[in-house]
């Protein structure tokens, strides 16, 4: 923890190698994947979890092919994607109380309810487009606060160890994951069924989630903030992020996490008209937007894998770094091929978040762990559709050769900027609430 934040708080697991359920692993060793879905619990909240996303990538993808081919704007395909980013602020921090303040299975369940019955409706045939879009911002707004409760649950099913920082690998790998397949399937279910049908799938995959976390997670007490009871939900919210944005530590790591993202869904939003441009049929642009995840799930698998807590946290740094360099390239206007390793390469990058994952839950107080994952969920989502929107504006005045390798030069020079505040803000050797170390 942050030499602001204080002592480590009690009862709390000690997100360090060698404590927790980690125990025995060493500095330079890990207990792998396989240990984390040895923990039943665990494997049922994965399963819920790659339901959902899996549905929620069938619609985005749906939605923004169909936006693009009625519009012929780069500017409106890429809002498509944004607008389901953008209202992630508003649950990531007028309804981040909740995270903490309610039991956290009766949070999980009842957001997937809550997002089933804004996907249901969106099945009726000949709803406009602009309510297709209002629901799917319900959805956003909802999709931090459960993002978050999980990540604080991650902690108490899998210890704050290791165990945790590779339970939240594997969580990305889904995302991941779920983006390789939902376009493949997307694509496939809107060449065989009406896009109502398509939208109807979505409903299903968060109705299926809520009933497995209900019925294979354990119900916990909530973990309350201090008065939070007695105040009001915005109240606490509120509250709670002004306690987290003012330890410049927790600023520096929440910007690490966020920057990157940002730089790196430029090329990704604007590939619709590139692969336009190119004169590259449907197949093309389904090899272009999965290549990027494929990058990700790659580098997240092998570095999960074979490198340790150590050789992990060394690679924090480089990783963000090279995130946001492939983008360079699209100066060239690289044919299919080129483009397609460009994405992977940027994939790649995604392994820096195993060092910022660790570091970030030292540096947060126990009863705002919640809250605090809440908040980085809202803050990466919404920095990337902001990302996207001002991707497709520039799109809109100037060529795409120019566009996506300037996002690689500011992203170059806003990352290397947030490390050395990162780095200014390390724990001594000797602070008291030191729990982890960057390598």
């Amino acid at each position: 923890m942050s030499a602001t934040t204080g002592p480590v708080p009690p009862g709390r697991t000690p997100p360090c190698p060698g404590e927790g359920r980690a125990a025995g692993t060493g500095p330079d060793r890990s207990p792998g994947y396989r240990a984390v879905f040895a923990v039943p619990e665990f494997r049922r909240v994965f399963a819920a979890h790659l339901l959902s996303s899996l549905g929620v990538v069938v619609c985005e993808i749906a939605l923004s092919v169909l936006v693009f081919r009625l519009t012929g704007s780069p500017l409106l395909s890429a809002l498509t994607f944004a607008l389901g980013l953008l209202p992630y602020v508003v649950g990531g921090t007028l309804l981040s109380a909740v995270a903490d303040r309610y039991p956290a299975r009766r949070v999980l369940v009842g957001c997937d309810v809550l997002c089933a019955v804004a996907a249901a409706g969106m099945v009726r045939p000949g709803t406009p487009v602009g309510v297709l879009l209002a629901l799917r911002c319900v959805i956003a707004a909802i999709a931090p606060v459960f993002a978050g409760t999980r990540a604080a649950t991650l902690g108490e099913i899998l210890g704050e160890g290791e165990l945790f920082v590779l339970g939240r690998s594997v969580i990305r790998i889904v995302n991941q994951s779920a983006q390789l397949a939902g376009f493949g399937a997307g694509g496939l279910l809107l060449a065989v069924a009406s896009p109502g049908a398509v939208l109807g799938i979505t409903a299903g995959t968060f109705a299926g989630s809520a009933l497995l976390l209900w019925l294979g997670t354990r119900a916990r007490p909530p973990r309350r903030a201090p008065g939070a009871a007695r105040g009001t939900l915005l109240g606490a919210s509120l509250g709670g992020l002004r306690r987290l944005l003012a330890d410049r530590r927790i600023r520096a790591l929440l910007l690490l996490m966020w920057l990157p993202p940002a730089f790196v869904v430029v090329p990704e939003a604007l590939l619709i008209p590139y692969a336009d441009r190119l004169g590259a049929g449907p197949a093309a642009v389904g090899l272009l937007m999965c290549s990027m995840p494929v990058g990700a799930v790659l580098a997240e698998s092998l570095a999960g894998s074979f490198l340790g807590p150590r050789a992990r946290g060394r690679l924090t740094f480089p990783m963000g770094v090279f995130a946001v360099l492939p983008s360079l390239g699209f100066a060239a206007q690289p044919p299919l091929g080129w483009a397609v390793l460009l994405l992977v390469l940027t994939g790649t990058g995604i392994s820096y978040n195993f060092g910022v994952d660790r570091w970030f839950v030292a540096a947060v107080p126990e009863q705002l762990l919640g809250q605090a994952m809440t908040l980085t969920q809202a803050g990466r989502m919404t920095v990337m559709g902001l990302a996207m929107g001002a991707a497709g504006l520039a799109a809109e005045y100037a060529p795409l050769r120019v566009v996506m390798p300037a996002a690689g030069v500011v992203g170059l020079v806003s990352v290397l900027a947030v490390i050395a505040e990162v780095r200014r803000t390390r724990p001594g050797p000797r602070s008291p609430g030191l729990r982890v170390t960057e390598n």
